[in-house]
C-alpha cells in the first residue's frame, strides 16, 4: 500500500529519491506519466498494466477518451530505480509538472503522485480548507 507524504530535493543530476517503503512495492522499475491537477502519476508495473488495459479499452470514437488515452499512455515512461532508490524523471515530465528542486512524493494507495512542493502546498491548503464540502459530495460513493 502506497500512503504518506514525503518531501525531497532533486539532486544535482535531477534525480528523485523514492521513499524506501515505496521501493519495496515498486521493485526496480516504475512507470511515470502525466497526471491530473499538474502533478505526475507513478505506478508499479502491475498497477500500470491494469490501468493501461482499461484505458486501451476506452472507445476511440469519443473525443474525451482519445484525449485521456493520449495524455496517459503516450505521456508515460518507464523509469529505473537505482541502487540508491533514485529515479531520473524525463525532462518532458519534469516540465509538465513544473518540477524544479523541491518535490513532494505522495502515496495514494495504488499510485504515487509527484508534485512541485509549492504547487502541492497550494493545492493541499485549498482543498483542506474545503474538506467538509468535499466529503459531503462523496456520499454517493458510500464513503
Amino acid at each position: 500500500m502506497l500512503i504518506g507524504e514525503y518531501k525531497y530535493n532533486l539532486d544535482d543530476k535531477k534525480r528523485l529519491t523514492m521513499p524506501s517503503k515505496f521501493r519495496t512495492i515498486l521493485g526496480k522499475k516504475a512507470i511515470v506519466t502525466k497526471g491530473i491537477d499538474g502533478c505526475l502519476f507513478m505506478y508499479s508495473e502491475k498497477a500500470w498494466k491494469e490501468l493501461a488495459e482499461k484505458i486501451a479499452k476506452l472507445p476511440f470514437s469519443q473525443s474525451n477518451a482519445r484525449s485521456f488515452s493520449r495524455i496517459m499512455l503516450a505521456g508515460a515512461m518507464d523509469v529505473l530505480i537505482d541502487s540508491n532508490g533514485r529515479i531520473l524523471i524525463p525532462d518532458y515530465l519534469k516540465e509538465y509538472a513544473g518540477l524544479d528542486k523541491k518535490v513532494v512524493v505522495a502515496g495514494l494507495y495504488s499510485r504515487i503522485e509527484v508534485w512541485d512542493e509549492d504547487k502541492w502546498d497550494k493545492y493541499n491548503k485549498e482543498n483542506t480548507d474545503r474538506i467538509d464540502d468535499v466529503a459531503e459530495g462523496l456520499k454517493e460513493f458510500e464513503i
